[in-house]
């Protein structure tokens, strides 16, 4: 039994389909079939049956296959850690971020390029929980920064700051023009929010329900931008993180203070604990948490 044997038995049972997995493997049906064979006499029992419908896993044929899952899972870890060893002076460094970091990020960069001016940098958007520890165990991303705890044996989580959620409105909006503003003068307005899975929709959603309010929801977005843009048109209200809408120049768009000490979210910086982390990507995590929190402050609290 070896890794290849493993890699065209997974491939057969994820497609259900003997020239399906053939064409992803890019082998002929006739040689994939004698290697389900050869791996079914090596274990001593059948691991696929096969009718005119369809293919299905024997009681053995599951176990073998969630057991190669993990195999070849800790074999694709294995690989890319090993390529990494040699990442100090270039190579690729993968950042999963939000899009409220675009305020800090690229300051951390240029001083990081200061160190690694060889290491290409890869920043790509990765929201939602599931999203972040997906990412990060299927070594996706080196490092990621996210408003999402996450609270698993594997991964570490490391605060980094707060920053207050604000109300974003159109500027002839009756309540642009408004001292102070309660969530709960907010419920009957059209409500712009983020989609299932978000955590600033959860944060937003517990801040209403504190204040015994809940919002008008008009439209479900994945991004801030797509928010600001339906501000912007005045079709709806919408309470984004402060840091994303940085030094905010459209005059047609109006930001406010909402009186809710509820509207506020942490952004941490997660990564995977037993994983090897090259000298470029340690000095990255570095970076980010010198930029918060600088090294003499952190010797004085640990």
């Amino acid at each position: 039994m070896d890794i290849k044997q493993l890699h065209y038995f997974v491939t057969v049972c994820d497609q259900l389909s003997y020239s399906k997995a053939a064409q992803k493997l890019h082998i002929s049906q006739p040689s994939l079939s004698n290697a389900i064979k050869n791996l079914e006499r090596e274990v001593g029992s059948p691991l696929l049956e096969r009718n005119t419908r369809r293919i299905e896993l024997t009681d053995a044929g599951k176990i073998l296959y969630e057991k190669s899952l993990l195999v070849l899972s800790n074999m694709n870890m294995l690989k890319k850690e090993m390529e990494e060893v040699k990442l100090t002076g270039s190579g690729e460094l993968i950042v999963g971020i939000i899009e409220s970091v675009k305020y800090w990020i690229p300051k951390v960069i240029r001083k990081y390029q200061e160190h690694f001016p060889m290491i290409n940098i890869k920043l790509i958007e990765v929201l939602g929980g599931r999203a972040v520890k997906e990412s990060l165990r299927k070594y996706h991303t080196h490092l990621l920064v996210t408003n999402q705890y996450i609270d698993e044996e594997d991964i570490e989580t490391i605060p980094l700051y707060h920053e207050r959620l604000v109300l974003v409105l159109h500027k002839d909006h009756p309540l642009a023009e408004r001292e102070s503003i309660r969530l709960k003068d907010l419920e009957q307005e059209p409500f712009i929010i983020s989609t299932e899975g978000f955590q600033t929709r959860a944060d937003i959603l517990q801040a209403f329900l504190l204040e015994n309010a809940s919002p008008n929801i008009k439209f479900e977005i994945e991004r801030f931008e797509t928010a600001l843009t339906l501000v912007k048109e005045n079709l709806g209200i919408t309470i984004i993180p402060e840091n994303y809408l940085g030094e905010l120049n459209d005059a047609s768009v109006v930001r406010k203070t909402i009186d809710s000490e509820a509207l506020e979210r942490t952004v941490y910086l997660t990564f995977m604990k037993n994983r090897y982390l090259a000298p470029a990507v340690q000095s990255f995590l570095t970076e980010i948490r010198d930029h918060f929190v600088p090294a003499k402050e952190r010797d004085r609290l640990s």
